[in-house]
């Protein structure tokens, strides 16, 4: 019985079917998929040339490396994938162990030749170099791109900007009639993916990415293109500590100096200090900004404007430092023709002593007893001094009588430049005034113009 037992065993054993073993060969084997095989890899992979390749395109942003206004160039790292139907392949997966998908290398299919018309340098990232191909014939193609785009920015409102990039991707070759270029997820999914993989933005925060389909004719052929609209908005905070806050931070500079005193020279120097620091900034901006622009930007504006405001009022105290000099120097003068004026009068008044002693000695010695006496004495004296004396009186008289208008001449051109001080005075307070008024209506309109 255990020999019979053992003979059945062999005999049930032998007949039992062993497990089949599959391999990714036995596929390309079966396909005829090989390097030297031209059939997949030289024309459009149709069995009647009138049918259309649908190739279904996918763009998820993986990071913004740089945005450059100077050049105008976007350079994001994107990951992109192309999904077409190659109609000569198909199997069973069943005869193959249910091996539904396979990898090839990507040189042995037919590719789309889509290109990026914005780009303008070769990308030098790595290449996938395998292709994904299913047992219905549909190729999926994987690639990660460094992209060097052009894109014609708006920087109006630097740097409280928002950009707009495009991406072109079309067909060199192939028109509408012959290949499709259809997006593989619409904007919404296409942002949300993006939010999701994105590694870091830097100095740009990602806000959209919007996809539409265009077509266009040339040469009575209609081409089809697929546009990918990548939306950033800009990180202002470095910018305004920077460059902002420190031409406001001057401004400010400049208003205090209205508070030193005009007399002093160092108001002047003050103020050209800050006016050259203005300067250094402007040589800053002009290598941020580009050389050409649709419309000035408001940043421009803003130091423009400022600098110009700090030139008016470095020439304001030129002005009013002028009249304050020539003032002084009216005052000296008149203090000197003052001193002048004291020590004639003095001589006036030492003169007039003199003559009125003189007088009185001939008074008292007429109104004597001796009088008769004294006659001949008195008539010497009063003769001398009508000869000599007079005449000296009377020369002194006359020098009076000239300094005085001359003094009063002066006096009256002093009156003139005194009216020099009254003037800087006003205007250095009407120019505070304007000052003020100019620098906070500015202000605000530039604020709501960054703001909108």
């Amino acid at each position: 019985m255990r020999h019979v037992a053992f003979l059945l065993l062999l005999v049930f054993t032998a007949g039992a079917p062993s497990e089949k073993v599959c391999s990714y060969q036995d596929i390309l084997d079966y396909l005829k998929l090989t390097p030297d095989n031209t059939v997949y890899k030289l024309t459009r992979p149709v069995l009647d040339h009138t049918q259309i390749t649908t190739v279904e395109l996918d763009i998820i942003l993986y990071n913004i490396l740089a945005v450059t206004e100077k050049t105008q160039t976007f350079i994001p790292f994107i990951w992109a994938t192309m999904i077409w139907k190659n109609e000569r392949i198909s199997w069973d997966p069943s005869q193959f162990c249910g091996i539904t998908n396979i990898s090839v290398p990507r040189d042995m299919l037919w590719r789309p030749d889509l290109f990026i018309y914005e780009m303008i340098q070769k990308d030098d990232s790595p290449l996938n170099p395998y292709m994904y191909l299913s047992n219905d014939g549909t190729v999926t193609s994987e690639e990660d791109m460094k992209v060097v785009s052009t894109c014609r920015m708006d920087v109006h409102k630097f740097p409280f900007d928002t950009q707009r990039c495009n991406i072109t991707i079309g067909s060199a070759m192939y028109c509408v009639d012959q290949m499709r270029l259809l997006p593989f997820s619409n904007s919404s999914r296409a942002t949300k993916f993006s939010r999701e993989v994105m590694r870091t933005q830097g100095e740009w925060e990602f806000l959209h990415l919007a996809i539409t389909s265009t077509n266009f004719t040339f040469h009575d052929r209609h081409w089809e293109q697929l546009i990918y609209t990548f939306t950033m908005r800009r990180r202002p905070l470095l910018h305004v500590i920077n460059f902002l806050l420190p031409v406001l931070f001057f401004l400010v500079l400049d208003l205090a100096s209205f508070f030193i005193s005009d007399h002093r020279g160092e108001k002047l120097g003050f103020k050209v200090t800050v006016l050259l620091a203005i300067s250094v900034l402007l040589l800053i901006l002009n290598d941020i900004l580009p050389a050409m622009s649709n419309k000035t930007p408001l940043i421009a504006t803003y130091c423009i404007v400022i600098f110009a405001l700090m030139l008016l009022s470095l020439l304001e105290t030129i002005l009013v430092t002028y009249l304050m000099e020539k003032e002084a120097a009216s005052q000296r003068k008149l203090r000197l023709r003052g001193d002048c004026k004291d020590k004639l009068q003095k001589l006036k008044n030492d003169n007039e002593k003199k003559r009125k002693a003189c007088c009185s000695c001939i008074c008292k010695v007429s109104d004597g007893d001796k009088q008769h006496e004294l006659l001949p004495v008195a008539t010497e004296i009063k003769s001398s001094i009508q000869s000599g004396e007079s005449h000296v009186l009377l020369l002194i008289l006359e020098e009076l009588k000239g300094l005085q208008r001359t003094l009063e001449l002066h006096l009256g051109c002093g009156e003139e430049q005194g009216k020099s001080y009254q003037w800087a005075t006003r205007i250095n307070k009407a120019f505070f005034i304007f000052y003020i008024t100019t620098v906070s209506v500015f202000l605000l309109f530039i604020f709501i113009e960054w703001n909108n």
